[in-house]
């Protein structure tokens, strides 16, 4: 469920190790890094979002709630991600600041960013993250988690 609120979400600053990108031969597999598991899924989310603009661009104007349940860490990634997809079309919007929190199978996250406008330049559209090459784990640099995304 998403909700409009004016709670903040933390903005993702520019990528360095946060995250990343991996070869896929038709998608997109997206990478996100963090000391906790869910820094790593902001940071993937901040990858996922980069996809389709330059999250520079992209005000903090309203900011999204979401909360699902999930015990899979690794399907909570794309819960997570599929759940932003949704509001941001739902809401014609686009994000680039994410925090995330877990309380046991809970997650309560959100998103700040922006109604699509003729200034933010379209990338490709991220049509949903999925099941394949999905990996979440910890390194001994932190968290990472990864998955492919279709475009």
């Amino acid at each position: 469920m998403a909700r409009l609120t004016n709670c903040d979400a933390r903005p993702v600053p520019d990528s360095g190790e946060r995250y990343g990108y991996f070869e896929h031969d038709a998608d997109i597999g997206i990478i996100g890094r963090g000391a906790t598991v869910e820094e790593a899924f902001e940071a993937a989310a901040a990858a996922m979002f980069a996809v389709m603009t330059e999250l520079a661009a992209v005000r903090p104007a309203q900011t999204i709630r979401v909360e699902f349940e999930e015990a899979d860490i690794e399907l909570a990634l794309v819960r997570w991600l599929n759940a932003l997809l949704a509001a941001a079309r739902e809401h014609g919007m686009v994000f680039a600041g994410f925090r995330l929190e877990r309380d046991g199978v809970v997650w309560r996250g959100s998103a700040s960013g922006e109604s699509w406008h003729d200034a933010l330049e379209r990338g490709v559209e991220v049509k949903g993250a999925t099941l394949t090459m999905l990996s979440v784990r910890q390194t001994a640099a932190g968290w990472e988690a990864r998955c492919i995304v279709d475009v």
